[in-house]
């Protein structure tokens, strides 16, 4: 999951970049593969997560709340592939927190708790 976590914070987009940096890798977990393409914009970021195909999966939209609200607040919603689970919600908001930026993410992965324990970790 390093390679989660350096995607995630290597690039700085500002306002005036030309240039929409995309980050693709697969990563084997607990001898499941598991794919990521994370896209980074100016003030959001998107993220998909899928194992053993290219599905689309749901779709998870996450921002941070406002300054009024408690401090590492943050509003998930699950607009796509019904209701809302725990495994997808939670990834969303903990990219929330860790970015502090607006959060689409789809997500294609098992209900395998070993391998979602070791997602979680990120």
């Amino acid at each position: 999951m390093e390679a989660l976590n350096s995607a995630l914070s290597s690039a700085h987009i500002s306002e005036g970049d030309d240039v929409v940096p995309i980050t693709c890798f697969t990563e084997a977990v607990n001898d499941v593969t598991v794919h990521f393409q994370i896209i980074r914009l100016p003030r959001q970021i998107y993220v998909w997560i899928g194992c053993n195909s290219a599905k689309f999966g749901n779709l998870y939209a996450a921002a941070p709340t406002s300054t009024t609200s408690p401090k590492n607040g943050v509003n998930v919603s699950c607009v796509l592939g019904g209701t809302s689970d725990n495994t997808g919600s939670g990834i969303v908001r903990r990219l929330v927190l860790k970015t502090g930026h607006h959060v689409i993410l789809a997500s294609n992965i098992p209900k395998n708790p070993p391998l979602l324990e070791r997602l979680r970790k990120f």
